[in-house]
């Protein structure tokens, strides 16, 4: 089922990276993929070795098309099908806590909202 090139959004369905083929051509009309750095429609043509960007629930995820498949097709042949790059979630210790009030305790004040906000890193 390979062929030299195929739509972005077939394969993205393809190698089970959004669960339909309308999730994808979706995801393309809003920006959220990227083709070796541009922004892509739907009907772009990929063809291994090309670099893909795909932002799925705030993150990017980078993918490298390794072969070009039109068809859906088994999870062990789609992780074949493709190549991940994407770095590895920052450690759960750099992410800061969350400001915890008490039930009821009402709007923070002034300085406790100044507080919440230097624990969050703004």
């Amino acid at each position: 089922m390979t062929s030299p090139s195929v739509r972005i959004d077939a394969w993205l369905w393809a190698v089970r990276i959004y669960k339909t083929r309308s999730l994808a051509t979706t995801a393309c009309r809003a920006g959220h993929v990227r083709l070796n750095g541009e922004r892509v429609k739907a009907s772009q043509q990929v063809r291994p070795g090309d670099e893909i960007r795909v932002r799925i629930a705030g993150f990017d995820r980078i993918l490298v098309v390794r072969e070009t498949l039109a068809k859906r097709v088994g999870a062990p042949q789609a992780a074949l099908a493709l190549e991940e790059r994407t770095p590895p979630p920052p450690p759960r210790d750099s992410i800061p806590a969350f400001a915890l009030r008490d039930r009821g305790t009402g709007r923070p004040t002034k300085r406790e909202r100044r507080d919440i906000e230097r624990l969050r890193g703004r």
